[in-house]
């Protein structure tokens, strides 16, 4: 029998070897019934524990499907096991078992013989991508290196699958959307135990994007659907593209559901049509929500939007948002995207505030552009506004400016909502020129920098900085570019904003910040995890009067949908008195 070789195609088919039942004709029609066979088990010692499992499924269930009620009902669930249980092993790679069975009640004994093992690997490739040129010949190698079924792996039908498949799929993701499985070939050789691989890939011709087509639209148009785009036309084709163009058009408010299907037709393939099948979202939204905060107490807000402002597909988004120490009115209104991923945005803001003692009535009108490109976020902003400072019942101050600021973040988690591994980094610089709508001269730089590390299998250590710096007259600069800190987000253990200057009754924005926090979660119960922490800062006007206040406690976290929530007991050295700290929040 040796060299000989069982050709299997796309799908394997396993030979059935000689089967050894108390005698070499157990299985046929005039073998001796076997008593008590509905409760036969096996046994095989040199088989792993998964697939011994997996046999012992088998048998029970067709101990559930036969009627084992005559000895020719046995019989044929003899010659049943020995094709099932001959045809289940060679998809584990065992291609000369030997069975045996005897005992009351019965015991099916299982000799697997040699493991198959994959002896050699020849992978080929046509179309364009078989062609000459050092990008191809690169891309080849790199393909058959990935390859996931090696030489000296044992065979098994389902890893055999799923190479074939993996392979095709990265063929595909870039350049060739037709490639194709050619004359694919697993053949085995029963008595050295020995598997030859072929596989042949058809790439087909190099695609690159041609123009968008979209169905669906009734009250946008095409020009708001290419401005998601993340291809042009002529750009080489990839699925992460596609994939990241659905990704773009999902989180739009303008669209419901979005499909994508590229023409993948080769006749095409110079200029793919990429058709996108879009059901739009409800234009105008009412929504109504409440809160609980440790920081500004409880809170409701009214908000209304309108993805379809004036019908050029301009999105409002307006909110009236009442706390316990705070006041907000806003309506922003955010134009399209542009070509280059830059999005523009105009509003108007109203605010109240009274925290520690301080009273802030602002008015505020600005303009921002922004793009988030890959990890990297950009903001910039001009802001026109006007704050008066209250005090002890007595109006300080009023100060008007026009800010210009500029704000990066660098992202680099694993998850964006729920990183465990990676970091974040945002970095602010903005100020505003005398005589230039502003009372006077002032410069703000800021940065804030988190760091996730893995620790084990679950748990991790998160460490996190703050640092910011302002240039200019105290009393001449709003309390938007001053500094104050404390509260569920920075220094737990004291008050909302209770660190910084102290101005008669009230604590105000300082020139300078300076915190940092170093917390452990063990995430024990997900999603669900207990944190130890200590925090560490403070705002000041000078070197002189920092002293960072200190502060150290316990938490629960829960891994929300929308991202982890926190509830807290620190306490601050400072003041010497324990503090809650958590914020709840519900959309209605």
């Amino acid at each position: 029998m040796r060299g000989l070789l069982l050709c299997l195609g796309l799908a394997l088919c396993a030979c059935g070897p000689a089967l050894a039942l108390d005698s070499p004709d157990a299985a046929g029609d005039d073998a001796p019934p076997i008593a008590g066979f509905g409760r036969l088990t096996i046994e095989a010692p040199d088989l792993p524990a998964p697939v011994l499992d997996m046999l012992n499924q088998h048998t029970r269930s067709l101990g559930l499907r036969e009627q084992l009620d005559d000895d020719r009902a046995e019989r044929r669930a003899l010659r049943r096991i020995r094709r099932e249980m001959t045809d289940l092993l060679a998809t584990e790679g065992w291609f000369s078992p030997v069975f045996d069975i005897d005992g009351e009640p019965p015991v099916l004994r299982i000799e697997p013989g040699r493991r198959a093992q994959v002896s050699s690997v020849v992978i080929d490739f046509d179309g364009d991508l078989a062609g000459d040129g050092d990008p191809r010949a690169a891309r080849r190698a790199a393909l058959r290196a990935g390859w996931r079924l090696p030489a000296g792996q044992p065979f098994r039908q389902a890893d055999w699958s799923q190479a074939k498949q993996r392979l095709l799929d990265e063929v595909s993701a870039h350049d060739y959307a037709a490639a194709v499985l050619g004359d694919t070939r697993a053949e085995v050789d029963p008595e050295t135990g020995s598997v030859a691989l072929r596989v042949r890939v058809d790439s087909g011709p190099a695609f690159r994007f041609g123009d968008i087509e979209a169905s669906g639209l009734a009250l946008h148009d095409l020009d708001l659907v290419k401005r998601y785009s993340t291809f042009k036309p002529g750009d080489r084709y990839s699925t992460e593209a596609v994939l990241a163009f659905e990704r773009a058009l999902l989180s739009s408010p303008y669209f419901g559901s979005v499909q994508i299907q590229p023409d993948i037709d080769p006749a095409h393939a110079d200029a793919t049509p990429v058709r996108v099948a879009l059901t739009e979202a409800s234009s105008r939204r009412l929504s109504f929500g409440a809160g609980l905060s440790s920081n500004t107490g409880y809170r409701g807000e009214v908000g209304w939007s309108d993805s379809n402002l004036f019908k050029q597909s301009w999105l409002l988004n307006s909110a009236v948002r009442l706390e316990q120490l705070r006041q907000i009115a806003f309506a922003d209104v955010m134009l399209p995207p542009h070509g280059d991923g830059y999005r523009d945005s105009f509003g108007v803001l109203a605010e109240n505030a009274d925290i520690q003692d301080l009273i802030t009535k602002r008015m505020a009108a600005g303009v921002v552009r922004a793009r988030v490109k890959g990890d990297t976020e950009i903001r910039h902003s001009l802001t026109l506004q006007r704050e008066q400072k209250e005090i002890d019942d007595v109006v300080q101050s009023t100060q008007q400016s026009l800010a210009l600021n500029t704000s990066w973040t660098w992202r680099k988690v694993d998850d964006l909502f729920n990183p465990r591994a990676g970091w974040v980094l945002n970095a602010q610089i903005g100020g505003g020129v005398k005589g230039l709508l502003s009372d006077a001269h002032f410069l703000r730089g800021y940065l804030k920098a988190q760091v996730f590390v893995p620790v084990g299998r679950r748990d991790q250590l998160i460490l996190r900085g703050e640092a910011g710096l302002t240039g200019g007259a105290t009393a001449a600069v709003p309390q938007d570019f001053l500094f104050r800190t404390g509260g569920s987000t920075t220094v737990r253990g004291y008050d909302y904003l209770e660190l910084g200057v102290r101005d008669g009754s009230a604590i105000v924005g300082g020139r300078a910040l300076g915190v940092v926090s170093a917390e452990y979660v063990h995430w024990g119960w997900d999603p669900w995890g207990v944190a130890l922490f200590i925090d560490a800062g403070d705002a000041s006007d000078t070197r002189q009067d920092f002293k960072p206040a200190v502060g150290a406690g316990a938490g629960v976290r829960w891994r929300s949908p929308a991202g982890p929530l926190a509830f807290d007991l620190a306490y601050g050295e400072r003041e010497r008195q324990w503090r809650p700290h958590f914020s709840l929040s519900i959309a209605f």
